[in-house]
């Protein structure tokens, strides 16, 4: 499924298409201090392992940006520069290769300086990202506002997005990210509204990994079902991978990227004959990172009340209880076994659909 009822343009991220119809991408960002090559190459190598789509660096000084060809070089996916305030570092960055850059030219100072960077990205094909935070607005803004509300945070992005128009440079994406996700989701539909630009979806410091992903899933989330965004990154506090975990999930629960293993469960009761938390889990690690050739759903359900006909739903169903387990392909069950023998079964009907069909 692609994101089709807002019709955004579409930029190129180093091959990477978003917007304009294309599949909705994850993002991260790496963790590590730039001007360690072997450290950021070894995440950003973790990430793309994870199924990350574009990965963003934080460029804090010029030995970050000076770093950036070498990583460029021991990675795959596409690289974008966090650049704040010095537009030469901008610069840098197009010269060491990366392939977008997050950069707000009404923080580089004087108009040559943004016109430097406008034309040293034109001439290499690459987009930029204008980035708006609830906690970076300018002070003109915040002052007509009061606060940092959604309209104050569309009007701070549409400002950036005319200094680059009036460069004649549309090669851009936008985001308005605030730690509110009420704020959050209606700053993008103000956006959507206004401008066809591809949006960039993401809740701004969500917070650790179980409040940041129930922040995270409410606010990008809502978009996307509503057709609003074109690539997203959940931001928690910890290891990137998780990012990427979340961020694939939430795509996956809205049906907006259906490769690979969906896995359902039930949530349990008092009526379970079986241990379903062990099952699951159980399944979980021995399908990680099978690679099949069409979206897959596995049910596993632990009763004998619903189970049966919830299983009958997905593509490979377990409905189990009583010392035994019942699967179901394609809502017919097609056979039973003993309780210890699920997961070897479960796997064993998996390697059915990664056959060649005859």
């Amino acid at each position: 499924m692609r994101n089709t009822e807002r019709n955004s343009r579409q930029i190129n991220i180093g091959g990477i298409r978003v917007g304009g119809g294309a599949p909705v991408t994850v993002q991260s960002m790496t963790k590590t201090d730039t001007r360690d090559v072997a450290a950021t190459v070894a995440q950003i190598k973790s990430l793309e392992k994870a199924g990350c789509d574009i990965i963003r660096l934080a460029v804090p000084d010029m030995d970050a940006a000076l770093a950036l060809g070498k990583i460029k070089k021991q990675t795959k996916i596409p690289i974008v520069s966090d650049i704040h305030f010095d537009y030469r570092l901008a610069l840098e960055a197009v010269r060491q290769g990366v392939d977008g850059m997050r950069i707000n030219p009404g923080n580089i100072g004087a108009k040559y300086r943004i016109k430097a960077v406008v034309d040293a990205v034109r001439e290499r094909g690459i987009p930029i990202r204008i980035g708006v935070n609830s906690g970076s607005l300018q002070k003109d803004i915040l002052k007509k506002h009061g606060s940092p509300t959604p309209e104050a945070l569309a009007e701070s992005a549409l400002r950036h997005v005319s200094i680059l128009e009036d460069l004649d440079f549309r090669d851009i994406k936008i985001s308005v990210k605030s730690t509110d996700v009420k704020k959050m989701i209606a700053a993008y539909r103000i956006l959507a509204e206004l401008t066809d630009y591809p949006l960039h979806l993401g809740v701004t410091e969500a917070g650790t990994y179980e409040m940041g992903t129930i922040k995270s899933s409410i606010g990008i989330g809502t978009l996307l079902a509503e057709g609003i965004g074109d690539t997203i990154r959940v931001s928690l506090t910890g290891d990137p991978v998780d990012e990427i975990d979340v961020g694939i999930k939430i795509l996956k629960s809205l049906g907006i990227r259906r490769n690979g293993i969906e896995l359902i469960s039930c949530p349990g009761c008092g009526r379970l004959e079986i241990d379903l938390m062990k099952l699951v889990k159980d399944v979980e690690d021995r399908i990680a990172g099978l690679e099949l050739p069409r979206p897959i759903k596995i049910a596993i359900l632990g009763c004998v009340v619903n189970g049966p006909g919830e299983a009958s739903e997905a593509d490979i169903g377990i409905a189990g209880g009583r010392g035994k387990g019942m699967l179901y392909k394609d809502g017919k069950l097609v056979r039973s076994f003993k309780e210890g023998q699920i997961v070897d079964e479960l796997v064993k009907e998996l390697a059915t659909f990664a056959e060649p069909a005859s």
